[in-house]
């Protein structure tokens, strides 16, 4: 039996060996839109690895439309880089399409030298709290022949097709919205008019690039804005599109601002694929689903049971650029998934910094450093089988030292199991579970239920250790902290404590905010419950829902500090802030806890002294480094290097990326 993966597939007249399609995706790599070495080198190892069609970019259309790190295709200067880019993709094996954007209200006055950002009306974004300039009918005509000439330039570069991007509330969907478009011209009133602006720029590109051309759509089955524009909208706008203008749709969803987590681990695996299926149903043209289709079993299930012609998998390929060859040669087990944390991917975009990744210290590196084998191999022990020492141990080994790992737990994967315990973060189990098979794949000995110690590093004589032997619980000095109620965070996520009704959480930080949805979720109603009521029209909708998010425990999270989940990242944390609220847990921030007492705790707040009521008390105070070797270790002379954790408390991000770099690479 054929793999559907596997079958080719043709756009317009381009044939393409199998249907994964990389997705442009923004990569803050680029030098004043220049295409820089290390988006040529990015591109040409996700192109080994092997997906049908990579679309780079996106790529600006004039000076409003991006940032300097966006790619440069509003002046003829930056064809060459294009050139270079295209030509790198096609020459390690996968064809080559380009985004074109314009990020209209999007878009920050910081990034044009104090000038505003323009949109078809003045209505300002909950993104960049900025108020846009609206865009005057001769702007309006300037801009559509600025993406013509973007995808003349694209096609010049030896692109094989062109993608233009009328999602994900940039500017074109600015204008197909009614929440963004209160013009009274020719542009703004009826959907038949808020389509024009996006038709008009398809149209112009179409006739510019050709008929023979492959032009590619990317838009949103579903805006997921309250008054913005309905399902049942953008289906007729597909429609238009592909009767003899457009030659494939890519189906993204949502805005950057809507309030529906779209990217992180918390959406299940092929989530909105059904919207990819509603739009096929109308279309006549290839439609490609979108969004967290992190493994081929999700790919090939969305392909065979009809929901797309083609699966879209970006940040699984910066996770693993060599996922399809992986799959094509019946390795699949080999490889390492996207958990969708966006630590290295979109929160680093927050920061202005190019995008990395937590699962693999590579992305976004991939000629930083050369990889180079150790000149003298030697005998590597490694203290810890947590991210930081299994990825140490696998880079080590992949330098060809002779490693040896040794775990105390019974079980690799340390914290990440931790943080796997709450609802939506089960993915950071699976990161887990690829490095354990990375080590296996690399016949790496993993000596469970056995700490390191002086007798055995004496015996073993090795050259070298990596101590990667984590972090422990702080416990901070609170009168009460030794009473029989009162449990520790990391217990109560591994189901070592039993908590009771009413449970007063210390500290908001990730592994409070963690701890307090684990515990919200205990007598919910699960999934397979929810559908089998709902589609026996048991319960009604909204009973369901309740259901669902109101559970048996009453939870009171408690944080010093003016702001829950400091710690957490940008692209998480609002989505964790907003299931807070609908779990119905009980906040406060600015509360210091002074006392313990056998029925709950005491805090101070501004001033005033409150008493809670708790059967049981959590401790969530953080955490610090673990490393009882180091001492050891100096005063045996052998060579060591410290990652992780057991270096200084961080993100599982720092955990691997220290293991790579300043362990793996430097032993």
């Amino acid at each position: 039996m054929k793999d559907p993966i596997f079958e080719p597939i043709t756009i317009n007249n381009l044939k393409i060996k199998n249907r994964i399609y990389l997705p442009a995706m923004h990569l803050g790599m680029a030098n004043n839109f220049e295409v820089t070495d290390r988006i040529i080198n990015f591109y040409a190892q996700r192109a080994k690895g092997g997906p049908g069609i990579i679309c780079a970019g996106y790529a600006t259309i004039d000076e409003l439309s991006g940032n300097t790190q966006n790619i440069g295709a509003h002046d003829d200067k930056f064809i060459p880089g294009l050139k270079k880019l295209s030509k790198v993709i096609k020459d390690n094996g996968s064809l080559s399409a380009i985004q074109i954007n314009h990020a209209g209200r999007y878009n920050f006055s910081f990034f044009l030298n104090g000038e505003k950002p323009v949109a078809p009306s003045p209505i300002a974004s909950r993104m960049t709290k900025e108020t846009p300039k609206e865009m005057t009918s001769d702007e309006i005509k300037t801009t559509i022949n600025s993406f013509a000439q973007a995808a003349s330039r694209v096609k010049r570069a030896g692109f094989d097709a062109v993608e233009v991007l009328s999602g994900t509330g940039y500017l074109i969907s600015e204008f197909l919205s009614p929440l963004t478009n209160q013009r009274t011209d020719k542009y703004g009133g009826s959907f038949k008019n808020r389509m024009r602006f996006g038709l008009e720029v398809v149209e112009a590109v179409r006739d510019t690039v050709g008929k023979d051309f492959p032009l590619i759509v990317r838009m949103n089955g579903n805006d997921f804005m309250p008054g913005g524009n309905s399902k049942a909208e953008l289906k007729e706008y597909a429609k238009i599109l592909s009767e003899g203008l457009v030659d494939a749709l890519c189906i993204n969803v949502g805005w950057h601002e809507a309030r529906v987590p779209q990217i992180v681990a918390s959406v299940p695996g092929g989530a909105f694929s059904y919207l990819a299926r509603g739009i096929k149903e109308k279309v006549k043209v290839p439609v490609i689903a979108s969004h967290r289709i992190n493994d081929p079993k999700i790919a090939r299930q969305l392909l065979e049971d009809g929901m797309c012609d083609m699966v879209a998998m970006g940040r699984s390929l910066i996770a693993d650029p060599m996922l399809p060859e992986k799959t094509r040669l019946g390795k699949e087990n080999e490889i390492v998934h996207c958990i969708a944390c966006a630590q290295g991917c979109f929160d680093n975009l927050f920061k202005l910094k190019h995008v990395e990744c937590l699962c693999n210290p590579l992305a976004g590196h991939e000629a930083d450093k050369p990889f180079k084998k150790a000149s003298s191999p030697k005998k590597v022990l490694v203290a810890g089988a947590g991210p930081a020492g299994m990825t140490a141990a696998i880079t080590a080994r992949l330098r060809g030292h002779d490693v040896t790992i040794y775990e105390s737990a019974a079980r690799p994967g340390g914290q990440l199991y931790l943080a796997a315990a709450p609802p939506g973060r089960e993915e950071f189990a699976r990161l887990a579970k690829d490095l354990e098979t990375q080590v296996a794949v690399n016949k790496i000995p993993l000596v469970l239920k056995t700490k390191l110690t002086e007798e055995i590093i004496r015996k073993e004589n090795p050259d070298a250790i990596i101590v990667a032997s984590g972090a422990k619980p702080l416990i901070p000095p609170i009168p009460g902290i030794n009473l029989p109620h009162v449990a520790e965070s990391w217990d109560v996520l591994q189901g070592k404590a039993v908590t009771g009704k009413k449970i007063a959480i210390i500290g908001g930080g990730a592994v409070g905010v963690e701890t307090a949805l684990f515990l919200s979720e205990k007598g919910t109603l699960p999934a397979r419950a929810v559908k089998f009521l709902l589609v026996n029209r048991a319960e009604d909708p909204e009973t369901l829902f309740k259901m669902a998010t109101l559970g048996t425990k009453k939870v009171t999270l408690i944080e010093m500090l003016d702001k829950l989940g400091k710690d957490i990242g940008k692209s998480t944390r609002w989505g964790m802030m907003q299931e807070l609220s609908r779990h119905h847990i009980k906040t406060m921030t600015g509360s210091k806890v002074i006392e313990i007492t056998p029925k709950g705790l005491n805090i101070e707040q501004d001033g005033d002294i409150h008493e809670i009521e708790a059967d049981t008390v959590v401790i969530a105070a953080g955490s610090v480094p673990y490393n009882t070797l180091e001492p050891l270790l100096k005063k045996m002379d052998v060579e060591f290097k410290i990652a992780g954790d057991a270096r200084q408390v961080a993100t599982a991000f720092h955990a691997v990326h220290q293991g790579y770099k300043e362990a793996g690479l430097e032993i």
